[in-house]
């Protein structure tokens, strides 16, 4: 597949994919559910750092996580006692626990009085061209509470050499801007040519198998190898290509198909 006829069918899978008749199925639904800037970055902050494995049970815990608040994700997590937080410990999501859940409350709650809320914690370099050193940061702000180490396993470390994929997601919902009203574009410090498609093992074998990326191992290089050829097909908003990914793999059965492509694009 030469490289002009491959960005246009990616182009093409982008647009049929970035459809608001997917959402009932994917965990963006959980904060679609809210109307207020501070409930939908926090109730998505919260669903994108439980989003793996069976989307129906991430989807399912993720409205479980928001029962547990009242539904009121920001007033919860800004006026909590120690007492409200005790239902939150029989939560439970893979090794997702009630500990991590009680600790993200309260982390939140120390980002928004500390740092001025989500998207401020995640904006200390506006300028830069990737966001590896925004999410750093985040991360650091987010620990500086007294917290068991296990915790930190749920919010990935870029520099460590982490694609990670959930926060990359997340930033996607956050910042990109949709016709389509998919994704939220409700944080203007940063904008969708900093994002990175989120590359986990399913985006990845659909990304080898167009040729796209040539690293074995879903990481911080191969996220940049993926970026490089994603920016060269549109620089302003190369995490559109995350819906194409996503769809053909998810909806077409892309990766278990026969196909042969004609040469790679490299």
């Amino acid at each position: 597949m030469f490289i002009n006829d491959l960005k246009d069918f990616l182009d093409e899978k982008s647009l049929a994919y970035e459809n608001p008749n997917f959402l009932e199925k994917d965990p963006i639904k959980i904060p679609h559910l809210f109307k207020k800037k501070e409930d939908i970055e926090i109730s998505g902050f919260l669903v994108a750092s439980i989003s793996w494995g069976n989307r129906l049970t991430i989807i399912k815990n993720g409205i479980r996580m928001m029962e547990l608040m009242g539904n009121d994700p920001y007033n919860f997590v800004i006026h909590h006692n120690k007492r409200d937080l005790i239902p939150l410990s029989s939560f439970i999501h893979r090794t997702f626990n009630g500990y991590d859940f009680i600790y993200f409350i309260k982390a939140l709650r120390h980002i928004y009085i500390k740092y001025g809320g989500l998207e401020k914690a995640f904006s200390k370099f506006p300028e830069s061209s990737r966001m590896d050193e925004n999410i750093y940061h985040f991360r650091k702000c987010f620990f500086e509470l007294s917290h068991d180490k296990r915790v930190k396993k749920h919010v990935s470390n870029p520099l460590n050499g982490s694609a990670a994929k959930r926060i990359n997601m997340y930033l996607r919902w956050m910042v990109r801007s949709s016709k389509n009203k998919v994704d939220f574009g409700i944080w203007k410090k940063l904008n969708s040519n900093q994002l990175s498609c989120p590359l986990d093992i399913h985006t990845g074998n659909i990304a080898r198998k167009l040729g796209l990326l040539n690293r074995k191992i879903n990481d911080l290089k191969a996220l940049k190898e993926l970026d490089e050829i994603l920016r060269s097909f549109d620089a302003s908003d190369p995490v559109k290509y995350d819906f194409a990914l996503f769809g053909l793999g998810v909806y077409e059965g892309f990766n278990n198909k026969d196909m042969k492509l004609n040469n790679k694009i490299r």
